[in-house]
């Protein structure tokens, strides 16, 4: 059975190559948000720190927080990409992760070569993958270009190959990093139903955005954290309030 729980998760990783950098540069340099720590002449950043929550079946969350806070580590370290430095993360459950949605794309290869391989590192087998070509096929609205190396596409047919591809793909977890918002209106709206119906579908939702319309319309819970803490967790529209 799907579940999501995480106790206690902290994560702390080394910054190299600060040595002769002002503390000042070092801040500026690190991306990745949290807080930096200096010990013994050695940098560190403390990206996570006794973050601790669990979801119920039907539970769509939103991470919150301004750049730096913890989402995207957050996200990454319940898809087991990221190993926390202490704490439990239950996460169990067939999982389809929305991060990099241009991620195994071969742009020597066609579209429909594209289908297959990306199909198959989301874990589906060659009938799956048959099953969700003509499902692709309707959402891209690429025709005849399928046929051809994806290098030959406009950066919006790419990502309408991407997301036909990625939302089609059924899982009990559904993790997200930003909602794609790019092309044109008609598109953005078929993109929008097309992620309702995937959601609708999942068992359980961790988005993390900064579009709050995209939060109301979506979740049932929040979490809003600062530098890598949980400084609420519960209904959406009280988190909100705190972070806007």
């Amino acid at each position: 059975m799907a579940c999501v729980k995480i106790e206690n998760v902290s994560l702390t990783y080394p910054v190299y190559g600060t040595n002769g950098r002002s503390f000042k540069s070092t801040l500026l340099n690190v991306a990745t948000g949290g807080r930096l720590h200096k010990n013994s002449g050695k940098m560190s950043v403390e990206a996570l720190k006794d973050v601790s929550f669990e979801l119920k079946k039907g539970d769509r969350l939103a991470l919150l927080g301004h750049n730096g806070a913890g989402k995207s580590t957050l996200l990454k370290v319940l898809a087991n990409i990221y190993e926390p430095t202490k704490g439990v993360v239950n996460v169990r459950g067939s999982t389809n992760c929305l991060f990099d949605i241009m991620m195994g794309m071969d742009h020597e290869l066609n579209g429909y070569e594209n289908i297959m391989i990306r199909g198959m590192i989301l874990g589906l087998s060659k009938v799956e993958i048959r099953k969700i070509v003509p499902k692709v096929e309707e959402f891209s609205e690429l025709g005849d270009f399928l046929k051809m190396p994806i290098k030959s596409y406009s950066a919006g047919m790419k990502i309408r190959l991407a997301f036909g591809i990625i939302t089609n793909v059924y899982s009990e977890i559904l993790l997200i990093d930003e909602i794609v918002n790019v092309g044109d209106a008609n598109f953005i709206q078929k993109a929008k139903d097309q992620m309702k119906n995937l959601v609708h579908q999942s068992e359980y939702m961790v988005l993390s955005t900064h579009d709050t319309s995209i939060v109301k319309e979506f979740c049932n819970k929040a979490i809003l954290l600062k530098e890598g803490q949980v400084k609420y967790f519960g209904r959406v529209e009280e988190a909100l309030k705190l972070y806007q």
